[in-house]
């Protein structure tokens, strides 16, 4: 009996050496467990952090996207990026002045927009208000200046707000040849030089009168003409020796007439503005060709024609 008893504590020792390892492999394998599990829980939030830095990045960019500036408005006269769409007929007025390049335009117009038709009505700018007001047939206006607009906007016959979509300079104009030797505007106040303005409150005429009086050079002129066209056609058949009218009709004739240039400090430049009619009957399409007059495409073709482009 007290034999026994002295090897039951060997025994439990014994035991407990025995079982000590496997204890200490649990808790290392506990440690490792652990270890996996936080090194997993770290991979998890960094790559939490870093979908939540991406996601911060891509809200960022976005919400600069949305707070971009629009595109620039027409009535500023930048040229749109995008043109509404045209369909339809439409009747142009345009100033006399206008006449080769419009044609010319209203062509691209049709092209760019197939299922769009453009009439052209070409006139002096005045000429043009008074059929307006006695209601012709009218989608677009553009005038020569800004003071024959103004005529249909105060008479609330404007749907838009004008809009410049090019600039002119007047010019000397004279018969091929240049008969009478007409050298500047001093030569127009000769009295044996047969002199054609425009009238008052044709564009061409008031811009003419004004470089007079800057030029302190009186001029009685032979007639008084509604259009630079009648102008440039009575220089062509010699039925004049001098008249003014704009570069642009110059370049355009220089195969009858010749121009000869007015001093900058002498000179004004003519604007032209544009817009819709409150009574057309095709705003959209009206709208379109209105827009297209800002576009690098009709800018193009002005300057082809020495039409001073916007900038």
């Amino acid at each position: 009996m007290h034999r026994c008893r002295r090897f039951i504590p060997l025994a439990v020792v014994l035991l407990g050496l025995l079982t000590s390892p496997a204890v200490g492999a649990t808790k290392t394998k506990t440690k490792t467990i652990k270890s996996k599990a936080t090194l997993t829980t770290t991979k998890k939030a960094t790559a939490t952090t870093r979908i939540a830095a991406t996601t911060r990045v891509t809200a960022t960019v976005a919400s600069t996207t949305i707070a971009a500036p629009a595109t620039t408005a027409v009535s500023t006269n930048a040229a749109p990026t995008t043109l509404p769409p045209a369909t339809g007929s439409i009747n142009v007025f345009a100033a006399a002045s206008l006449t080769a390049s419009f044609t010319e335009i209203a062509a691209a117009f049709e092209r760019a927009n197939p299922g769009a038709k453009v009439t052209l009505n070409f006139a002096g700018s005045s000429t043009l208000v008074t059929q307006i007001n006695n209601g012709a047939p009218a989608d677009v206006f553009a005038s020569a200046d800004t003071a024959n607009m103004e005529r249909l906007v105060t008479s609330k016959l404007i749907r838009t707000t004008p809009v410049i979509f090019t600039k002119n300079k007047p010019m000397i104009v004279v018969p091929k040849g240049n008969p009478l030797r007409v050298k500047g505007l001093a030569d127009l106040g000769r009295p044996e030089v047969f002199v054609a303005l425009g009238a008052v409150g044709v564009p061409v005429g008031d811009y003419s009168r004004q470089i007079l009086a800057k030029a302190g050079i009186t001029v009685t002129p032979k007639s008084l003409e509604s259009s630079v066209t009648a102008i440039v056609s009575k220089a062509a058949l010699k039925e004049i020796d001098a008249g003014i009218v704009y570069v642009t009709d110059v370049a355009i004739d220089d195969y009858r007439v010749d121009g000869i240039a007015i001093p900058d400090e002498l000179n004004v430049t003519a604007t032209y503005p544009i817009a819709t009619l409150a009574a057309s009957r095709n705003p959209t399409a009206a709208a379109a060709f209105v827009a297209y007059t800002q576009s690098s495409a009709t800018q193009s073709i002005l300057a082809k024609y020495k039409f001073l482009t916007l900038k």
